[in-house]
Parts: structure tokens; sequence; C-alpha cells
């Protein structure tokens, strides 16, 4: 349940982001905006690493190329084709397209990156979306074959691919993932809007942004990628795309917002995927390979090594090896259960 509880906290903090960034609007343009919130994710995550002496195993020279194409995808392409997408779209059509993410994720992690899913987990994943999409159904508009929207499916598109290559560095630091997307991310997406003519807003709104940023982008993606780690990618995107019900709750309760009969429904609808998510039982007798990879770890059932003289106590990092093992008990795709079915 551990994984599950880093998922829906993600979840929370990335939800209530959306009704807190309405508030800067009026004083932050929409790109910069976007720049501030990454950057203010990065820089925050880097002085918590500065202050915190991190126990988590760093990327490793093997996870370099996966880590570099998510950080290209979902920090760089994702929020250049968004900006420009929302530049060509009102503000209804891009709250529905955005859903696209959680759903492309799904189906990468399902097809391409051969990711158990069963029917049961479809079905859930299906109506936590299907909550999503009811939730954010634009109420006077009609979606066309426009630029636009083609532009902000692009950006659903490569977050989908930077949640499927971060699974697989999700054994590193996930602060020194966060950071370092936050990064990218923040210093491409202030550049550009500067370059564009974008004024500086207020330093009071600038250290809102920050603030917002560090939580709703920074430590929501750090709980994000130790979801990854527990649950796999299909399960977390699934998790995560609750998202929009939290951030329309949260409107209602601290904003004054109306309660609507979409909020009931696509409430209905993801409290149905949520359980039948929660009430999974993945039970099957199982053949872990021989592997060798370093992340932090307690001396549990698949950690049955032995150590060198003067490592620190458990939980503790350093290289190891997992011999073959045959056993049977519940479990999700995790580090140690990325095996065929």
């Amino acid at each position: 349940m551990t994984g599950i509880a880093y998922a829906l906290l993600s979840a929370v903090l990335f939800g209530v982001s959306a009704p807190l960034a309405k508030l800067l609007l009026g004083a932050i343009s929409p790109w910069l905006l976007a720049g501030l919130l990454y950057l203010g994710s990065g820089l925050g995550l880097g002085l918590v690493r500065l202050l915190r002496r991190s126990n988590e195993a760093g990327l490793g020279w093997r996870d370099l190329p996966w880590f570099g194409l998510a950080v290209l995808a979902g920090g760089v392409v994702g929020p250049v084709l968004l900006v420009f997408g929302l530049a060509r779209t009102t503000a209804a059509e891009a709250s529905l397209l955005l859903n696209l993410e959680s759903v492309l994720t799904l189906a990468l992690a399902w097809i391409v990156f051969k990711e158990n899913v069963d029917r049961r987990l479809l079905v859930g994943a299906a109506a936590i979306v299907a909550g999503a999409v009811v939730l954010s159904w634009p109420k006077e508009t009609a979606l066309g074959l426009s630029l636009g929207p083609v532009l902000i499916a692009g950006a659903c598109l490569a977050w989908a691919i930077d949640n499927n290559f971060t699974r697989k560095v999700s054994a590193a630091d996930p602060m020194q993932i966060a950071m370092a997307k936050g990064l990218v991310a923040g210093i491409v997406n202030v550049t550009i809007a500067l370059a564009l003519g974008a004024p500086l807003p207020e330093p009071a709104a600038i250290a809102g942004a920050g603030l917002l940023g560090f939580f709703s982008y920074g430590v929501s993606l750090t709980l994000f990628v130790l979801a990854l780690r527990h649950l796999g990618t299909a399960r977390t995107g699934a998790y995560y795309a609750l998202a929009p019900f939290i951030g329309a709750g949260f409107a209602i309760l601290f904003l004054g917002e109306p309660i609507s009969l979409a909020f009931i429904a696509g409430g209905l609808l993801m409290a149905i995927g949520l359980w039948l998510h929660l009430s999974e039982r993945h039970l099957h007798t199982h053949e872990h390979e021989p592997l060798e990879h370093e992340h932090v770890h307690v001396h549990d059932a698949h950690h049955q090594h032995t150590h060198a003289p003067g490592l620190p106590p458990e939980p503790h990092v350093h290289p190891h090896r997992h011999r073959r093992l045959i056993h049977r008990h519940p479990h999700y795709p995790d580090l140690h259960h990325r095996h065929t079915h």
C-alpha cells in the first residue's frame, strides 16, 4: 500500500496546483508561470538536497540514456508543445485533452513496455479516466482537428513517454530525478517566455509561483517516481488521473466554486475505478531472473545477500546481486517484479 499512498499524495499535490495557479495568472503571463512553476520545483528540491543528505542511490551511467530521453520528452518537448497548443485552443478544450496523458501512459506501458495490466486494472483505469473526462468536459465548445488540439495531444504523448522512461530509472534517487527535470523545464520555459516579451512580475508573485511549483511539481514528481518504483507505470498513471477531481474539489471547498453535476458524476466514476485498483490482488507463482542493481533496501524476502564489513544499518544502499528465485506471493510490477505473464 506504500506505493498507492505515494501515487495518491502525488495526485493531491498536483491536483491543487490548477486552482492555485489560477490565482497567479493575473500577475504572471501563462508561459512564464509554467516556467516559474518548474523552476521553483527544481531550485526547491536542489536546496533540500543540499540541506539533507540522501540515502538513495544516485543516477548511474546506465540510467543516463533513459533519463536523458525522459527529460527531453517531459521537460522540454511536452511543455513547449503545450504552450503552443494553448495559444491555439480554448481552456475548455485543453482541460479535456490533457486527460490523454493518463490514457497514453497506460497504453504505452501495456503495449510497448509489456507491463502486466489485467482486465480489472483496465476497467478501473477506464473508470478513473472517464471520470476525469466528465469532470473537464467543455460545456460550449466542439473539438475539431485544428492545430491546437493536435499540439496538446502531442504534449500528452511526450509526458506519457516521459512517465514510461522514468520508470526505467525509478531505482535511483527520486528527488534527484525530479530536481533535474524541474531545472531543465524551468530554464527552457522561462527563457522562451522572456524572449517572447513576457513582462517580469512582482517579486511576491515570483515567490508564490516558486513555492507552488516546489510542492505541486517538485514534491509531487518525487512522490510520483517513488510510486513508479512500487507500482509500475500503468497503475501509477491511473491513480494520478485523480488529479482533476482533486483540483475541482479543492476549488469548491476553498475557492467558493459551485458543485456541479459533472463533479458528482466524475467523482462516482473515479471512486469505482479507485475501488477496483485498491481491491486488486495479483498473486501467482513467478520467477526472478538473476539481477544486479543498486537502490535503497532492507533485507526482505528479495534481499538475502551477504555484505562487506562496515556497511551502515538498514535501510542502506549498495550494489547487490539477486539470485534466481521462484516463489508465490501478492505483488505489483515493482523493481523486482517486472516479469512476463
